[in-house]
């Protein structure tokens, strides 16, 4: 099965680097935030994303918004970054609240910054999958198809900013990392690491509430 290594690609952040810093926009509330504002404070779970085009990518951010409201007490934040403008962001989640802390990259800077590719020669790989990653389909299906299945168990109608993201961004790679108070990366899950995780498999809630516990556990022994 090929790999995104076997492809030409890059590879992400390892575990025990300084993770790159990054400064985007808040969507609620309108402000700036930095990889520098939790640095000295409080670790940080940052998942990097599509755009919201991207069923699997809505799906990880509720994920990881779930995750969050148990982190909390450990004093570990939450943040979401997604490939969208900032105006496209306002208006969806308007509609769909969250308590997540969630900035905009439509640019992606931040998701090469921390070594996520674009997959330029996988289209005939990902065309060729079937996918059904929450088990909310009554079977896997070929991997557009699937998606639109998804879009309409959401309800969900693009808009054009979303359309123009998805012609942009379908192949970017994506993964979440979770960053030491001290700003090292202590856990990471990036997508790709064979064809058939491309684009669909994102960790479950439990295995970030997990790899959080393990990092306060390590601090707590220093």
């Amino acid at each position: 099965m090929d790999t995104l290594e076997s492809l030409g690609l890059g590879r992400p952040l390892a575990i025990g680097v300084p993770a790159p810093d990054f400064t985007l926009t808040m969507v609620d509330p309108d402000r700036p935030v930095s990889l520098a504002d939790y640095r000295g404070k409080s670790p940080l779970l940052l998942g990097l994303y599509r755009g919201l085009y991207c069923p699997f990518c809505r799906r990880a951010v509720s994920t990881l918004a779930l995750a969050g409201d148990r982190l909390q007490p450990l004093g570990i934040e939450t943040l979401a970054v997604i490939g969208t403008t900032l105006s496209n962001a306002r208006l969806y989640y308007r509609y769909h609240p969250t308590r997540l802390a969630i900035a905009v990259d439509p640019a992606l800077a931040t998701h090469r910054a921390y070594g996520l590719p674009k997959v330029e020669a996988a289209w005939e790989v990902v065309s060729a999958m079937r996918v059904n990653p929450s088990g909310e389909l009554s079977e896997a299906l070929p991997f557009w198809e699937g998606t639109k299945a998804l879009g309409r168990l959401d309800g969900f109608t693009p808009t054009d900013a979303d359309k123009a993201d998805g012609k942009r961004t379908w192949n970017q790679s994506v993964g979440e990392f979770l960053i030491d108070r001290d700003g090292a990366v202590r856990w990471l899950h990036t997508e790709g690491t064979s064809a058939a995780e491309y684009c669909a498999t994102f960790p479950p809630e439990g295995t970030l509430v997990s790899a959080a516990h393990a990092l306060t556990r390590d601090r707590s022994g220093e």
